[in-house]
């Protein structure tokens, strides 16, 4: 069958078969401007992961809202007038941006504490650096001191700070996201009816609308930032950091990666080919076919929506590799026939050639699909569409290959074989006597090779840094490794807990103190739900999870509580006094310190860690289990349950699928 479609069309009318190759391929290679790149968090987490629905549920409800974060290294003190000066000039620059909706500095988190004040006059007037009596010999010491702004706002050595730049929500993207993951979830379960596709249908377009203009939205915000942040380089070094800007730089990394890993593979192709076969026929028609075979790939990724990630940036080079390996076993099997029967004619020649190396290719290709097709079986929608996307390629470099190498060449004139430098050397030569000779060292090496490998095996682990991802000078990574080791961490883990009493504890006996009368005018019921036992538990976490070595800084409603006892002389604040606080805090700082970690209406709270990426001996996996198990220990299930979320149990969700699914 493969003969006759040789002997009747591809050898008989090699021109119009490879005009039509060529013109079919470059007809379908319109779809490559279609072709488009996700770095977004999305490529990183599981398909159906309930942690990222769990996710997804808290950040709603405790009002977490995206932002990025500037490293501020002045030249000179923090606290100096040139440093704060330049602090207000680029905090006032940076709020202008359309993107931005506030930002938080030295100069505008409250001072509770310089000097000390009494709780009524705390709350009714709170003081920041930009008041003009403030002592600031004091406000040094409370940033260094206070829990909410020590290892966090500040550095411990005091030349770093913090700049919170909170961006705008999209709500419209988390209303298309839902609306898509319900079709997406619905599919799974049950068929569709017709109505629902084509509304199906409408959510992805709509979807993918939104998503690619809130891209470019992005984008520029990220680059009016650094344009920003370039005026102000003379006073202080700034280092961003950030999701959405990781985001951004991570697109432009994949474009530069698809361009010069295809650039210098190709560049090297030529030179090895040079090299070894010495005939420009021999470097051009290779070429022609992988650049053909890349063509072909693309365009099919751009027709089928079909969008590069991170993990599939180097798909062209594999494309290439795959493409080269097959081009070069036609050529060898040419020239070994050229000089076996040089008087043989072109047509007899190639033919032999394609069909004796059909079978051959056609199982190595099988086998090469059947290993990428293990990627289908993770749960990383990236990762199964690279496997898709690598056996589509391995098979249009089959086609072609087996198309265009027999076409071009039976249109050249046939030229005289490549000579065959003839050593004495001979490396198959030399195997097949060992293995004639020492059959019984062969199997001993076999066996002991494989126990050594099982052992090996069964001690692997899957670990990886995020941020050694990136190179040493880039701005990821510089961003990232000021943030991780200067300003508490950069891997964000939260622990949730849900106490199990829907009834708060309203009725127990209050001692009649100071407090009693504005206790009393308390209308809301809010004020029964801070009761001791929870407040106990609560600060019983926190300090748990601040003594872990690789956690960083940690936020919860315990920090508060830490704060408001350094405001009454060191003595804890009971539970009358904090539901007065909560209630007389002012709205604004309400949604800083409060809002954050505590969820009155779902009877929650929430403890916010960062986590040092960049730590030696670092095991994400092996963190994750010891808190689970010491959370298990630490609290009664009867009263309160506990789980962790956040990105850190994603990314390594992420990697033990990508370990088990191998």
């Amino acid at each position: 069958m493969l003969g006759l479609l040789y002997r009747k069309f591809i050898l008989k009318y090699p021109l119009t078969v490879l005009l039509f190759t060529l013109t079919v391929i470059l007809l379908f290679g319109t779809n490559i401007t279609k072709l488009e790149i996700d770095a977004s968090a999305q490529t990183l987490l599981l398909d159906d992961d309930k942690d990222l629905k769990f996710l997804r549920t808290i950040e709603k409800r405790f009002k977490s809202s995206e932002m990025l974060i500037m490293a501020y290294k002045p030249k000179y003190d923090l606290l100096s007038p040139q440093s704060l000066e330049t602090l207000g000039s680029l905090s006032n620059a940076l709020e202008t941006l359309p993107g931005v909706v506030s930002v938080d500095t030295l100069l505008s988190v409250p001072l509770l504490y310089s000097p000390p004040q009494d709780m009524g006059e705390l709350l009714n007037k709170t003081r920041t650096l930009k008041n003009t009596d403030i002592n600031l010999t004091l406000a040094k010491r409370e940033f260094l001191t206070s829990p909410l702004y020590k290892d966090n706002l500040v550095n411990k050595d005091f030349t770093v700070s913090s700049i919170l730049i909170h961006l705008k929500d999209d709500l419209l993207y988390t209303q298309l996201l839902e609306e898509r993951d319900y079709f997406i979830q619905k599919q799974k379960s049950s068929t569709l009816v017709m109505a629902e596709k084509m509304q199906f249908e409408e959510v992805k377009e709509n979807f993918k609308k939104h998503r690619d203009s809130q891209r470019q939205l992005n984008a520029q915000n990220i680059e009016d930032i650094r344009t920003i942040m370039k005026k102000y380089e003379h006073n202080a070094t700034l280092f961003l950091g950030g999701v959405q800007m990781i985001s951004n730089d991570i697109i432009g990394f994949v474009k530069s990666d698809l361009v010069i890993y295809g650039s210098i593979l190709i560049l090297l192709l030529i030179i090895v080919l040079g090299m070894i076969f010495k005939k420009p026929r021999w470097i051009v028609l290779p070429i022609l076919i992988c650049t053909l075979s890349v063509i072909a790939i693309t365009s099919a990724l751009g027709f089928w929506g079909w969008e590069i990630t991170v993990i599939s940036s180097n798909f062209i080079a594999l494309q290439l590799i795959i493409t080269i390996s097959i081009v070069l076993h036609l050529i060898v099997r040419y020239q070994e026939l050229l000089r076996k029967y040089p008087n043989a004619s072109s047509h007899k020649l190639i033919l032999t050639t394609m069909l004796s190396k059909a079978t051959p290719t056609f199982f190595a290709i099988l086998t090469t699909i059947a290993g990428f097709s293990s990627l289908l079986f993770s749960h990383i929608h990236p990762v199964i569409n690279l496997g898709w996307m690598m056996s589509a390629g391995i098979t249009l470099s089959f086609l072609i290959s087996f198309i265009v190498f027999p076409s071009v060449l039976i249109l050249l004139k046939k030229t005289p074989p490549l000579q065959k430098n003839i050593s004495n050397f001979s490396l198959v030569r030399r195997s097949v006597k060992i293995v004639l000779k020492d059959k019984k060292a062969i199997f001993s090496i076999t066996i002991l090779s494989i126990l050594f490998s099982i052992t090996g095996a069964s001690q692997l682990i899957v670990e990886n840094s995020f941020i050694n991802y990136f190179k040493k000078d880039t701005s990821i990574y510089r961003g990232m490794k000021i943030v991780d080791q200067e300003l508490g961490g950069t891997t964000p883990l939260d622990v949730i807990l849900t106490f199990t009493d829907e009834d708060t504890k309203a009725t127990e006996e209050i001692e009649e103190d100071s407090f009693e009368d504005e206790f009393n005018t308390l209308e809301d019921e809010e004020q029964y739900w801070f009761t001791d036992e929870k407040i106990a538990i609560i600060h019983q976490v926190h300090n748990y999870l601040d003594n872990l070595h690789d956690t960083g800084d940690v936020q919860s409603f315990a920090t508060i509580l830490d704060t408001g006892k350094i405001l009454n002389e060191n003595k804890a604040l009971d539970s009358v006094e904090i539901a007065i606080l909560y209630k007389k805090l002012p709205q604004k700082y309400r949604e800083i310190i409060l809002s954050p970690y505590v969820s009155i209406e779902h009877n929650q709270v929430r403890f916010s860690t960062r986590i040092m990426d960049s730590h030696e001996g670092l095991r994400r996996n092996a963190l994750i289990q010891e808190m689970n198990n010491d959370l298990h220990k630490l609290l009664n299930p009867e009263i309160v349950t506990f789980k962790l979320s956040n990105l850190m149990v994603m990314y390594n969700n992420m990697l033990q699928s990508l370990f088990t699914s191998q």
